[in-house]
């Protein structure tokens, strides 16, 4: 029986190349975004390669009731969801008290509230089943304060500590939970979140070098994979919590400036 994975966010980025190769390993697919031709255009590409089965739910994430939606859906096509990757996030750069509010409720909504209830749906039957994997799509921006992104550094940290507290948990159930953390990656984050020209984004690392090392974290039941970032910086970022706050705040708002242009 192939195992079937509920992705969020799978129309682009790291959630394309994670759907791409859940389906090219034999698997099936639900896949999860915010316009149903983006996702045509998914299942295409990846029927054309393999021949996974694959369901397309085109929801706002941001909406309260969707995720309620997406599960009654799920379930009136009697789809059992094996793996949960929650993947779909967003952010965006500006002062706090610069920025559109609804811009910042909408993000928290699915960058944190979406991912927290769509595996409140799903959790109950892993653990009745006595199997199941969630790998939750976070960031090196959880590693430490982020000002210019104050709310989305904040959402990923939100994430990374949900997964971490949730996986001690499910210890001895048979589910597992993984917390990818990548760095700067090749997706349209980098362009809808205002930050393409700046430093961080200067050599983004593939999405599916990213997807790859966390599908494979997902697959191994790892806890935390940090992905795409060189080891001095992959030692700093675990580092930073113990380092000097101002410094490394003057560090983070200096690399987030975008370039001026001649």
């Amino acid at each position: 029986m192939k195992k079937v994975a509920l992705i969020t966010g799978a129309s682009s980025g790291i959630g394309l190349e994670l759907a791409k190769l859940h389906a090219y390993k034999g698997g099936d697919l639900v896949i999860v975004s915010r316009r149903m031709e983006d996702l045509q255009t998914v299942a295409e590409l990846i029927d054309s390669k393999c021949q996974s089965k694959i369901y397309c739910i085109a929801k706002d994430l941001s909406k309260r009731g969707a995720i309620t939606e997406i599960y009654n859906e799920i379930k009136s096509q009697d789809i059992e969801i094996s793996y949960l990757i929650n993947n779909a996030g967003f952010g965006g750069q500006g002062y706090f008290y610069e920025r559109d509010w609804e811009c910042n409720r909408d993000m928290m909504e699915v960058n944190m509230f979406a991912l927290t209830e769509l595996t409140r749906k799903f959790l109950p039957e892993f653990i009745e089943r006595g199997s199941g994997k969630i790998l939750n799509t976070s960031s090196t921006a959880a590693l430490m304060p982020g000002p210019l992104q104050a709310v989305y550094y904040a959402t990923k940290a939100y994430v990374t500590s949900f997964s971490n507290a949730l996986a001690s948990e499910l210890e001895g159930t048979g589910v597992t939970v993984t917390v990818l953390m990548p760095g700067a990656t090749e997706t349209k984050f980098a362009t809808k979140s205002g930050m393409d020209k700046t430093e961080l984004f200067k050599n983004p690392v593939p999405a599916s070098k990213v997807a790859k090392e966390g599908y494979e974290a997902m697959m191994q039941g790892r806890l935390e994979i940090i992905s795409g970032v060189p080891f001095p910086l992959n030692l700093f970022l675990k580092l930073s919590p113990f380092l000097s706050k101002k410094k490394l705040l003057d560090y983070i708002k200096k690399n987030q400036q975008i370039e001026q242009v001649n």
